[in-house]
């Protein structure tokens, strides 16, 4: 600064002193409210680091790239073989995959501290990231449930189209009914509808879900020469007809979990899953006939 102005400013403020008392102390404020803003970014930078480093520690985990709430969907699929598939086959820009390791506990009938001693279901607690809706001792290393804390727009559902896909997809979901029931009411939970069945013609390949569609596509083709295979599991998929099938939002089939279903939902997991054991077996030798060609019996 040049002497001569230096020496002018010091001669005002000795002259006005409570004009130099009051820009003393506007100086002082906003380098306190620079500091504040420097230790409050510090922290807040501090805190994401902490919870993105949680999350990578979980085993298998694969993350997608946008932090975009609005777009992000994470695959619940079974298995490492459905892993590979599914992270072949994704948009890695928007979609996640957490693979779950076997048939995951029956948390219905469970007490809270086995659930919670469950490393599966606290890892996918864990990469949920909005925590869970119980009371109790043995969640105190879990946040309590906040919805504005989800870190996905969409939790997806994918197994495979059999007898063990369906009991994996069914503990699944009652976990989440029974830990985070407000997801389900809120229309976060979807299930990945897989084909059954792959029809190749000369020209084109056709893929049904059902035996309706089955009969409808062989009715559709009916005089061309086709091969017809039940499809296989996620695993043995390749990844292009995953992605057509299963992933991709233009062409694929989600059937949303709707909270009128939960009451409903809730009683048929209570049958099938809790201790009303003499309900079961009135429900099997009542309906049991319509599902004994899926049954496995081996």
């Amino acid at each position: 600064m040049n002497e001569f102005i230096r020496h002018q400013l010091e001669v005002y403020f000795i002259e006005n002193k409570a004009e130099a008392d009051k820009i003393a102390d506007q100086i002082l404020i906003n380098k306190r409210s620079r500091e504040r803003s420097e230790k409050e970014r510090l922290n807040l930078k501090k805190t994401l680091q902490s919870s993105n480093s949680m999350v990578d520690r979980i085993q298998k985990f694969v993350d997608c790239r946008t932090k975009d709430i609005e777009k992000r969907e994470i695959f619940i699929v079974e298995g490492d073989s459905a892993l590979g598939s599914c992270k072949l086959a994704r948009d890695p820009d928007f979609q996640a995959i957490m693979p779950v390791r076997g048939k995951i506990l029956n948390c219905l009938k469970a007490e809270y501290d086995k659930v919670f001693k469950s490393e599966i279901i606290t890892d996918l607690i864990k990469v949920l990231g909005c925590g869970v809706e119980v009371k109790s001792k043995a969640n105190k290393d879990l946040s309590t449930f906040n919805l504005s804390n989800l870190r996905w727009n969409k939790i997806i559902i994918c197994t495979d189209a059999d007898v063990d896909g369906f009991q994996i997809r069914t503990l699944i979901l009652t976990m989440i009914y029974r830990v985070m029931p407000t997801l389900i009411n809120e229309g976060m939970v979807y299930i990945a509808e897989t084909p059954l069945y792959e029809i190749t013609t000369k020209e084109m390949t056709y893929f049904a879900y059902d035996e309706n569609e089955k009969n409808e596509i062989l009715g559709k083709i009916e005089g061309q020469k086709y091969t017809l295979q039940r499809s296989k599991g996620l695993g043995e998929n390749q990844p292009d007809m995953m992605n057509l099938t299963t992933m991709n939002p233009a062409t694929r089939r989600l059937i949303k979990v709707m909270p009128s279903d939960a009451e409903k939902t809730s009683e048929m997991f209570d049958l099938l899953l809790g201790d009303n054991l003499q309900g079961r077996k009135d429900f099997i030798a009542e309906y049991g006939y319509m599902y004994i060609d899926d049954a496995d019996l081996s």
